[in-house]
């Protein structure tokens, strides 16, 4: 006889009248529309996912018969304005009016690119969040930012529109392949970095069983991630203060997606460079020790490998950094980790320091 599952880990972001549930639990992908009811949501629903997405997760969502879903290209690269104006017209077709809900089911791209048309379609209308992969589940889904790439940088299009709720089950993620799953173990390392040495200690100790997708150990670290998004959300919604944390790693990881046309890397796998970059200019500036330094490259290589970067310029990624969403009145905000479990938000990194920190990544000087 199979142990029962756990009930489901429940929480709240944000403050009325914009908060909304999360809930993280086994199987909960199974009993999508009861929740959907049970949560109010109205009944005129338009799924929108991706073609392989849709396929591999369908058999396990509790969705009616002969659900027609939205359907746009996977991947990076299609996190385009074209693929906004393909869902208004699925949402057209399906004939959407401000009272039915997109319920968005896939990863972080289809997520934010099916929210941002959910937040302009007829000016906003309700969206759910049901994540599939790793990234999507601790970080993407939750908070309500929404929106596309432009050519010169990545996220420079778009919104905040948060959800209705969240429904993160899991066993979704049985159906990601072990370089996607990886990758989202980078988003919780940053979690761990900017707010629980405790949880950066678990994932070091319980690496193997994370990989292997242990529900024991994956339910609790993805419920602390989902917990430590919340906190951060709820006191700064609109990422004017502490929730510029949560971009510890994204600077120089968007600029490297960006510079290699988002074909070279997972999201998360960018991150993780960002990640070690963060920490190499930390310890250059006498804010984190060698040793806390060391232990932040030395996990993030257990989850490698990665694509290799030593034929970029780091002089095209700061150039790109140029363009980055976080430059305030010509400022750069940079996320320093000045502890494993504390960081800071800095305005005076210099492209010298970026520089040298991209030498110890591999990447050649120059043009």
């Amino acid at each position: 006889m199979l142990p029962a599952m756990p009930p489901p880990v429940r929480i709240t972001v944000g403050q009325e009248p914009r908060s909304y549930g999360v809930e993280v639990g086994e199987g909960l992908g199974g009993l999508l529309w009861a929740l959907l009811d049970r949560h109010g949501i109205s009944s005129r629903r338009v799924v929108v996912s991706t073609a392989p997405i849709w396929r591999l997760v369908e058999p396990a969502l509790q969705v009616p018969a002969g659900t027609d879903p939205v359907l746009v290209p996977d991947g990076e690269r299609f996190k385009l304005l074209s693929n906004v104006a393909r869902i208004h017209d699925g949402l057209l077709k399906a004939g959407a009016d401000r009272g039915t809900t997109v319920v968005a089911v896939g990863g972080g791209v289809l997520g934010d690119t099916a929210g941002f048309a959910a937040a302009t379609y007829m000016r906003g209308i309700p969206l759910v969040h049901v994540p599939t992969t790793l990234v999507a589940q601790v970080d993407s889904a939750i908070g309500g930012k929404v929106g596309v790439n432009h050519p010169l940088a990545k996220n420079l299009i778009g919104a905040f529109h948060p959800p209705r709720v969240v429904i993160v089950d899991p066993s979704l993620l049985a159906t990601l392949a072990r370089r996607e799953f990886r990758a989202g173990l980078y988003e919780v390392i940053k979690y761990a970095i900017i707010a629980s040495g405790a949880l950066f200690a678990t994932v070091a100790q319980s690496l193997s069983a994370l990989l292997s997708r242990d529900p024991g150990v994956l339910i609790p670290v993805i419920a602390e991630c989902c917990h430590i998004k919340a906190r951060i959300v709820t006191a700064d919604e609109f990422e004017t203060g502490q929730r510029r944390l949560l971009n510890l790693g994204h600077t120089v990881g968007h600029a490297l997606e960006s510079v290699t046309k988002y074909r070279r890397f997972r999201h998360g796998e960018a991150v993780g460079y960002g990640i070690v970059c963060a920490a190499r200019m930390a310890e250059a500036r006498g804010a984190l020790t060698s040793e806390q330094a060391d232990a932040i490259a030395r996990l993030v290589a257990q989850l490698g490998p990665v694509p290799p970067v030593g034929d970029l310029s780091s002089s095209d990624v700061l150039e790109t950094i140029r363009y980055d969403k976080k430059v305030v009145d010509g400022r750069l905000h940079f996320v320093l980790p000045t502890g494993i479990g504390a960081a800071v938000v800095v305005d005076d990194v210099t492209s010298a320091e970026i520089e040298r920190a991209l030498a110890c990544l591999g990447l050649r000087p120059g043009p």
